[in-house]
């Protein structure tokens, strides 16, 4: 069993990733900076059920400005999903974008030269790919948001860190994660409030946007295989989604029936920065990895759906 450092614990994925570690026998540090990007109080539930756990300490830090090492001390991998989220926000703060997602990374990567690691596993995103996500890891990287080029940028600094000091990495780039404690901020997330509340929903663009949906559970499993195949794993980056692609529009019309609720819409013209495909490409995660997601997008909505319903 290992010692496993979490960033960004407290947040969506990062939370159910401490508990399947948990649920595997490791020993988990997590650390999270309570960046008030949403509501404290969403975070401090995702860690409700974690705080009490044995092989859990949790730690409140900001790694742009922590001391590092005593934090750090003893963790064999490293699993990075802290970053600042979201892409409107990153054309109007980029300098929040720029040291979060940046210089939060640098100087995690510097404490890893000194701990004893197995293996820095870095989360990315599908958004570094630009305006289509459809094709496999060696496709031209053209992010046309601040929010992607500051993930691509950390991407790069893994592997600046590997090539010049051995740093043992792998890179997953997830696509559209959603399920049970979805930031609030996210279009699942808000579409079902909505349908909940009866309030309009705002649709950017057509709503012919496609998606490569990934329930949460097969985003863990994902990185914990990266983890546990980590001879295959080392020095690569793969593509984490789901199996099924859908548009926005019948997203709608599957939540609709779902909450038994008319979704009242309103039409915007797209957002700069927006992605209009993703489809994951996920045959190398599939053949180094044994990586099969097996969630539904009916089964993972239905699931985000009760759990939203009891916080309505």
């Amino acid at each position: 069993m290992s010692r496993c450092l979490v960033t960004g614990a407290a947040g969506f994925v990062g939370s159910h990733l401490c508990e399947a570690l948990l649920a595997r026998g490791h020993e988990v540090v997590g650390l999270d900076a309570f960046i008030p990007y949403y509501p404290r109080p969403v975070k401090e539930g995702n860690l409700a059920g974690l705080r009490a756990r044995p092989r859990f300490t949790f730690h409140e830090a900001d790694l742009r400005t922590a001391e590092l090492a005593p934090l750090v001390a003893g963790c064999e991998v490293f699993f990075h999903l802290a970053a600042m989220p979201g892409l409107m926000k990153s054309w109007t703060d980029f300098p929040l974008y720029e040291t979060c997602n940046i210089a939060g990374t640098q100087r995690l990567l510097e404490s890893a030269r000194t701990a004893r690691l197995r293996q820095f596993i870095h989360i990315s995103t599908s958004s570094v790919y630009g305006r289509e996500a459809t094709q496999g890891e060696e496709a031209p990287l053209q992010p046309f948001s601040p929010y992607g080029i500051t993930k691509l940028a950390a991407e790069q600094l893994c592997r600046a860190y590997a090539a010049n000091f051995g740093l043992p990495f792998t890179i997953l780039r997830y696509f559209s994660v959603y399920g049970p404690r979805q930031r609030p901020d996210m279009g699942y997330h808000k579409l079902i409030n909505d349908l909940f509340r009866g309030q309009t929903f705002t649709v950017f663009g057509d709503g012919e946007q496609t998606r490569s949906n990934t329930y949460v559970a097969d985003a863990v499993a994902a990185t914990l295989l990266a983890m546990e195949q980590r001879d295959a794993a080392l020095g690569e980056t793969f593509n984490i989604g789901g199996g099924e692609i859908v548009s926005l529009n019948r997203v709608i019309a599957m939540l609709e029936e779902l909450t038994g609720q008319q979704a009242r819409l309103e039409r915007q013209p797209p957002r700069p920065g927006d992605q209009r495909h993703t489809a994951a490409n996920t045959e190398k995660a599939r053949r180094l990895l044994g990586y099969q997601p097996v969630t539904s997008l009916a089964t993972g909505l239905r699931a985000q759906v009760a759990w939203q319903r009891t916080l309505a």
